[in-house]
């Protein structure tokens, strides 16, 4: 009789990992509890078999047994984020009055990736301009100039496990000639982390410490900055996100696609004329 109940336990244990997707994502560290913010009441887990428009069943990161939450009121008010599938890396906000409901659910597993937005150049000392002034050189700048240096560049971030990020869009261009060049460009954030908090998204950046390097030979931050953001859309390519009343779009970039291939293109042509400009081969 023992061993009938332990065989059918082992079994039903198997189910409830396989209905969940891989369960060894508990283990590679993205789940981890202990890298919440603080404050952070955000229940993590990953989805189950038998989620729909109308629940979500979550496998918590303690390997309890699943818990089915009630999201009708969130899928109303566009609340929950994604499209969630079974074995996704989820965070819910759990109602403050009713713990079966969840306010808020996001599918991390579709937010985790490379989201970009397109910048242009601005002429320099543009913003000391009159405004008069500003549309006179816009309408005559000639179009040889428009061509070499009014070129999109694409900006954004790579969101990765266990709540680290990275800045995408970094042009390689040699000082000298970005100080002589008519345009310029907004300045990069740089970003090491992200985290959920309760529902928002929760962007660190700074300033790269050249001279503060770590044993793995990890860049230190100062000036360290917290960006907190609302998800306003998340789906499939497409990611919204709101700030002091501002929405700003991003689109998912592919790995394979070559982020500002044309920009980095040009800069180089520029490099090598200033070179035979300087050597007169």
């Amino acid at each position: 009789m023992y061993i009938g109940k332990l065989i059918i336990g082992l079994a039903m244990a198997a189910v409830t990992f396989m209905s969940c997707g891989d369960s060894r994502q508990v283990s590679k560290g993205h789940l981890n509890d202990e890298l919440k913010l603080k404050g952070d009441l955000t229940v993590y887990g990953l989805a189950c078999e038998g989620c729909s428009d109308s629940v979500i069943v979550l496998l918590p990161n303690d390997g309890s047994d699943p818990v089915r939450y009630d999201i009708i009121d969130a899928m109303r008010r566009g609340r929950v984020l994604g499209k969630p599938k079974v074995g996704d890396w989820m965070g819910l906000v759990i109602n403050s009055e009713d713990s079966t409901v969840a306010d808020m659910a996001i599918d991390l597993d579709e937010l985790k990736g490379t989201w970009c937005y397109i910048v242009m150049p601005k002429m320099r000392d543009y913003e000391n301009m009159s405004k008069r002034m500003q549309e006179r050189m816009e309408r005559n700048m000639p179009d040889s100039v428009k061509a070499t240096y009014m070129i999109p560049r694409e900006y954004g971030f790579s969101l990765k496990r266990q709540w680290t990020a990275a800045s995408v869009g970094y042009v390689r261009e040699q000082s000298s000639l970005a100080d002589e060049s008519p345009v310029v460009y907004p300045q990069l954030s740089y970003f090491t982390e992200w985290h959920i908090w309760n529902g928002k998204l929760v962007m660190t950046s700074g300033k790269p410490d050249l001279e503060n390097i770590d044993k793995e030979g990890s860049l230190k931050l100062k000036d360290v900055r917290l960006d907190t953001c609302d998800i306003v859309y998340l789906r499939d390519d497409s990611l919204v996100l709101a700030s002091d009343g501002v929405q700003r779009s991003y689109y998912r970039q592919s790995p394979e696609n070559s982020i500002n291939k044309k920009a980095q293109a040009m800069i180089e042509k520029l490099t090598k004329e200033a070179l035979q400009a300087t050597t007169g081969e």
